[in-house]
């Protein structure tokens, strides 16, 4: 292979980047970004290389999760409480029902860039350029607004930052107190039919509490007990920031993207000789690719070889984005792709970006029982292949929203209106996303009890 720096994905054709108006403010901006301190460091993303080694081994279990878009003006503390709550909430359920630890991956700190199917936009007659994501330009429908201005890299940075701050503190001062797992029930989840279901495991969690206090082990001598670990991630698709932020690991002397923990490469900019795949195969991340119906066979074989080529574990997960209707189509050839190079990789549902709508009020949404049922057949056709579902990539937000339709709040097309917030594409809210974990932590239960009783004969 040729190679790598960590601009020379600038000499490959690329796609989904703005157009800047001035070519030597983008370049002032990149060099200011690129004197400023990591976001995250080296070994924090081989902590999480490791981890996700293990989830390819089918000994942990990957949560995937945020906003679909991070916005400027929704960087309250509140918020990213909230979503942490509801996020390790989600996490409570699924170790328990797989009965193995979950890595804590969030759509956060750094998910400020959004792909589009088209360059520009019409409302009313009007055409102007699309909304690229708050990293880039601004979402009113504003010719003003619509420039891309690359001062907002800056912010982002910024807002990145303090972001991280707090998603630290909250993981090591306490907030994820096991001892505190009522606590971390929200008061709508009071009403819906999970509550109870919810409780039980808070009581098991409880029992097992104390009985490690009675063998001498608590939260305040036992930091597994009141800590936990949390990563961040998001699609790096503006380059020229995410170069800005790369940097040689002072131990390793090995590049590394210090942007997020984790970055994942689209759908639309998946090809083997475009930039975004230069830019990946140079740094030791561990990455994402999110595979949708459009990837051939011979596309994952490339992408594999030129992004893993030592086969390194926990180096590639793939994330499938098919949609409900389509997943029994692609997932299979694509898992068969896989087995016949004798790679490894972790295999993660998306079951968001497939499964969009649009309803008859004009509102984007997705309904919760397409998500579902994508999942449900992500677990199934892995269990008929004989092969390892390691997890779930799913938009959601901690705030009572109401941008997907279904689950238990029973949000329907005539109430999206209602509380409809995103900056792009719908969410699930608090309640529909521990519904969701629910519903995989019983797949997952199912699956190992049923593998036991196969085991001694049943």
């Amino acid at each position: 292979m040729s190679t790598w720096t960590p601009d020379s994905w600038r000499n490959k054709p690329i796609l989904q980047v703005p157009t800047y108006p001035s070519a030597d403010a983008l370049e002032a901006v990149e060099a200011k970004l690129a004197s400023f301190p990591p976001l995250v460091f080296a070994g924090e993303a081989r902590d999480l290389r490791a981890q996700l080694a293990d989830v390819a081994a089918g000994k942990a279990f990957l949560l995937q999760g945020g906003d679909c878009a991070e916005s400027f003006a929704e960087h309250h503390a509140d918020h990213i409480r909230d979503f942490f709550r509801a996020f390790l909430q989600m996490a409570v359920v699924l170790t328990h029902g797989a009965s193995k630890p979950v890595v804590k991956v969030g759509r956060i700190a750094g998910q400020f860039a959004k792909p589009r199917s088209a360059d520009t936009e019409v409302i009313d007659g009007v055409e102007l350029p699309s909304y690229r994501g708050d990293i880039i330009n601004g979402i009113e429908f504003t010719p003003e607004a619509r420039i891309p201005d690359p001062a907002r890299q800056l912010e982002a940075y910024r807002q990145s930052a303090a972001t991280l701050n707090l998603l630290r503190a909250f993981s090591s001062g306490g907030f994820a107190n096991l001892a505190r797992v009522h606590e971390w029930t929200m008061g709508f989840m009071k009403d819906s039919n999970w509550y109870p279901r919810y409780e039980e495991v808070a009581r098991k969690i409880d029992d097992a509490i104390e009985f490690l206090g009675a063998l001498g082990l608590n939260p305040e001598n036992t930091p597994a007990m009141r800590e936990t670990k949390f990563f961040t991630s998001h699609e790096a698709l503006l380059l020229g920031y995410e170069q800005a932020l790369t940097r040689r690991d002072s131990i390793t002397n090995d590049w590394y993207a210090t942007s997020g923990h984790m970055l994942w490469i689209g759908d639309r900019t998946r090809n083997p000789d475009h930039a975004h795949v230069e830019y990946f195969r140079g740094i030791n991340n561990p990455i994402g690719v999110k595979c949708g119906p459009s990837m051939s066979s011979d596309d994952l074989k490339r992408l594999m070889e030129t992004l893993n080529p030592k086969d390194e574990a926990g180096r590639l997960t793939l994330i499938a984005r098919f949609g409900s209707d389509k997943v029994e189509e692609h997932l299979p050839r694509l898992i068969e792709t896989v087995k016949a190079e004798g790679r490894t990789v972790v295999w993660c549902c998306d079951p968001m970006h497939g499964n969009v709508i649009k309803a008859s009020s004009g509102f984007k949404t997705r309904p919760f029982d397409r998500i579902l049922s994508e999942v449900k057949s992500f677990f199934e056709i892995h269990r008929q292949m004989g092969t390892i579902a390691g997890g779930v990539h799913v938009e959601m937000t901690g705030r009572d929203v109401t941008e997907c339709t279904g689950g238990v709040s029973a949000v329907t097309e005539a109430s999206l209106s209602d509380r409809y917030h995103t900056h792009c594409d719908p969410r699930l809210n608090a309640s529909q996303a521990l519904e969701l974990a629910f519903l995989i932590a019983e797949e997952m239960h199912g699956a190992r009890t049923n593998g036991a009783a196969k085991a001694v004969g049943y």
